[in-house]
């Protein structure tokens, strides 16, 4: 991992005041980077916290507020609540920031959108900026739709595709070299991993998310996170999100399952307490590209076609043209053709980015 190379990043901190851009997945082997740099004496003067918190254990979504961490009494600036950036007063006194937070290789999943909004804050008040890569546990293939012009969201800043095939690092060098921040250039250093490959595949020791519980979940959600954004269940509120998909109607499988409650997870899931009917995902092989047999079987059996997507839809697929493909009834291989000239150019740009041997 880059945070366990202490010879490269740690000449960098030293008698400089640090933010660290970090949450549950921050740890040199079993100690959290706050810890390890604390017990090295580098002088950390905030935190700034992802989606799901610092300790990542808030729901999905919800707002998370500033606080100190109880343990260091360091100061923990949410940039999912009242901001997503850091402002110039934040970053008052701070000499060099750190990135060192778990992801998971896809455009919606929203670290990476913080990745870009520390990097920008950095660029606008001349602060380094130091990413500490990490696996891509779907870094072995690229898929999906490229987000088109005006679908910019948090959950879709740039024009990748849904599954983007580059480590935190490698995507940091494509936003600064891409000109993808508005200020400018970043001073941007990359500590890289050792022995990694893009074939490499990785088990995360511990969840990148309250509900991407387990490497099956992680292997599925490029496939099953389309779902958030329809009438459809994808397993919140029970112990496998996004390997139970399904709807309150027997005719949708013989499956079945019932959302609860579960703070911390998932506190409000869709049709709590209401039987679903759909299918089970924990024991199938994961596909290495996007599966959406899934997604138009559910919508071909859905009665009431006009409301099955929500307004989320089109921002997770970064385009109008997937759900416009899909309600005109085209074949998987019909929809996946039409990705096919933009992800041959992303590919042809992936590969200046590239810090490991690739798979492709």
């Amino acid at each position: 991992m880059g945070a366990s190379q202490f010879e490269i990043y740690l000449p960098l901190l030293q008698n400089k005041t640090a933010g660290l851009v970090v949450n549950q997945t921050s740890v040199v082997g079993t100690t959290h980077l706050v810890d390890t740099l604390n017990s090295l004496n580098i002088n950390i003067g905030v935190i700034f916290g992802p989606e799901h918190g610092f300790r990542g254990t808030t729901d999905d979504g919800v707002t998370i507020e500033d606080e100190k961490d109880r343990d260091s009494g360091i100061s923990i600036i949410s940039l999912y609540g009242k901001k997503r950036k850091p402002t110039p007063e934040d970053l008052e006194g701070i000499e060099i920031v750190v990135f060192d937070i778990q992801d998971v290789g896809t455009r919606f999943y929203t670290y990476v959108s913080t990745m870009h909004y520390v990097m920008e804050a950095c660029v606008e008040n001349n602060v380094p900026f130091i990413v500490l890569d990490r696996p891509n546990p779907n870094g072995h293939y690229v898929d999906g739709p490229v987000r088109k012009e005006g679908y910019e969201s948090f959950v879709g800043m740039h024009p990748i595709p849904v599954v983007h095939g580059l480590t935190v690092g490698e995507l940091a060098q494509m936003i600064n070299e891409e000109g993808w921040l508005k200020a400018g250039k970043c001073d941007l250093t990359i500590v890289p991993l050792r022995n990694y490959t893009h074939k490499s595949t990785y088990s995360l020791p511990i969840k990148p998310s309250p509900n991407l519980t387990d490497d099956q979940a992680i292997r599925m959600y490029p496939s099953t996170c389309f779902f958030e954004g329809t009438k459809i269940s994808e397993g919140r509120g029970t112990l496998f999100p996004f390997l139970l998909i399904g709807y309150p109607d027997k005719r949708f499988g013989s499956f079945s399952f019932t959302p609860e409650s579960m703070p911390g997870m998932s506190t409000y899931p869709r049709y709590e307490g209401e039987k679903c009917f759909g299918v089970d995902l924990r024991n199938v092989t994961p596909p290495n590209r996007i599966d959406l047999s899934y997604l138009i079987e559910f919508y071909k059996q859905f009665s009431q076609k006009e409301s099955f997507f929500n307004n989320h839809f089109n921002r997770l697929a970064g385009t109008n043209s997937l759900r416009e493909q899909i309600e005109n009834g085209y074949s998987e291989e019909v929809i996946r053709a039409s990705w096919q000239e933009d992800l041959n150019k992303y590919k042809v740009m992936r590969k200046k980015y590239l810090l490991y041997p690739d798979s492709e």
